[in-house]
């Protein structure tokens, strides 16, 4: 923390204790405004204070003065010893405390430590743990355990971590959120490999073998189970199976499951229904019917509202408008089309007209967000006015900030 003076538009100048932290400022509070210099470094001294009083800092004057050697020698007495391994210390204490220690295996411990001190690959964690807390670990002793870890271990720390998790958030899980991603090898895909396998890469690895992993976490990211699929799995389909294990495993079933529009699928919908879990699911515009979608450019449009529509009996929508989202959607329309335009790329034709009109109705927002000449429209009729541009061969594409 430190004291900041700020000239205001007024002539005043404003006090302020500021924070850094991750490489960003933020002001922690306005110790008053002044615009007398007098008044000015009395404020500052009160900054000062209040900086003493919120925070342990030891405050040290460095001016040759009796006083100020009596405070070194006041605070070099209160240090007992310094230690070269305090993170492997406080980190200790902190996986004892979650309860892994119930695993009788110091590679873990050691390999927990590090990864959160400084990730890196597992030949670099050896150099790693012998150079900065003299751990002399084998790399081979590391590659071995993965095995044991994955075979005989890994239920076990399951159950800590879901146990510690559910302990945190005050005796219930609340929220659980599911999301699936792809990891890639450098390696070609080969079929007698069960897991490694060709697919849709999200890293955009066509070439290479990859695995789809899904993870399921709790409020603030606590891991609660995680599975590992073929890597040709469809996304959509693995997520109804973590769920009904983590289910079984721990009989906890007071939770909400939240999961983006990827997840959002008709058969995921009815397995949850008929599972009885509650869930929140993004949902697309553009899979909505006509009357939905009517319904959403009708709502409000004012930052932050929030509209509700009931689908069903067991299903409601919920739409919310974002001042900021629109305005970086509709930039990020107006760069496609563009760049569209500078690689010479027909929105028009009979050649593949169902395509182009696709093509058209993203570029023009008629999937879910309205134009400024049509938003009063109905859906019908916005579809109606694209045909005509189509026909007419009209190359102005008009995106609104919706």
């Amino acid at each position: 923390m430190f004291v900041r003076r700020k000239k205001n538009r007024s002539g005043t100048t404003s006090v302020i204790v500021v924070d850094k932290s991750s490489g960003k400022f933020k002001e922690l509070t306005t110790i008053g405004v002044s615009s007398s210099p007098d008044e000015l470094d009395e404020l500052e001294r009160k900054a000062r204070h209040w900086i003493d009083r919120h925070t342990v800092q030891l405050s040290i004057d460095f001016d040759e003065s009796e006083k100020a050697r009596a405070e070194y020698k006041s605070m070099l007495s209160n240090v007992d010893r310094t230690l070269l391994n305090m993170p492997q210390t406080i980190l200790n204490s902190i996986y004892d405390r979650i309860g892994f220690n119930a695993i009788d295996d110091d590679i873990l411990r050691h390999l927990v430590v590090a990864r959160v001190c400084q990730p890196m690959s597992k030949v670099a964690t050896v150099d790693y743990l012998k150079s900065y807390f003299d751990e002399d670990i084998r790399l081979h002793n590391i590659y071995r355990y993965m095995d044991r870890l994955y075979n005989t271990q890994r239920e076990k720390v399951q159950q800590i971590s879901v146990e510690h998790t559910v302990k945190v958030l005050g005796g219930r899980i609340g929220l659980v959120f599911y999301d699936v991603t792809t990891l890639y090898f450098e390696s070609m895909p080969q079929p007698d490999d069960e897991l490694r396998q060709a697919g849709f890469s999200k890293d955009g690895k066509t070439a290479e073998s990859q695995i789809v992993l899904g993870l399921l976490v709790s409020e603030d990211g606590y891991p609660l189970s995680y599975s590992v699929f073929n890597g040709s799995q469809y996304e959509g389909r693995t997520m109804i199976p973590i769920i009904d294990d983590f289910v079984q495993k721990f009989n906890l079933t007071d939770f909400v499951v939240v999961a983006d529009s990827g997840l959002m699928s008709a058969k995921n919908v009815a397995l949850l229904e008929a599972a009885g879990y509650k869930y929140i699911l993004g949902a697309r515009i553009r899979s909505e019917s006509p009357t939905i979608k009517d319904w959403i450019l009708s709502v409000d449009r004012t930052d932050g509202s929030m509209s509700e529509y009931l689908k069903s009996n067991t299903q409601r929508l919920i739409v919310s408008y974002s001042g900021t989202r629109a305005r970086k959607n509709a930039w990020n329309r107006n760069k496609g089309v563009e760049r569209l335009r500078k690689a010479d790329v027909p929105l028009y034709g009979k050649a593949h007209r169902g395509t182009h009109l696709h093509l058209l109705c993203s570029l023009q927002g008629l999937q879910g967000v309205g134009t400024r000449d049509t938003e009063h429209k109905t859906w019908n009729e916005r579809r109606q006015s694209a045909l005509d541009s189509q026909n007419n061969n009209d190359h102005t594409t008009k995106a609104a900030e919706w």
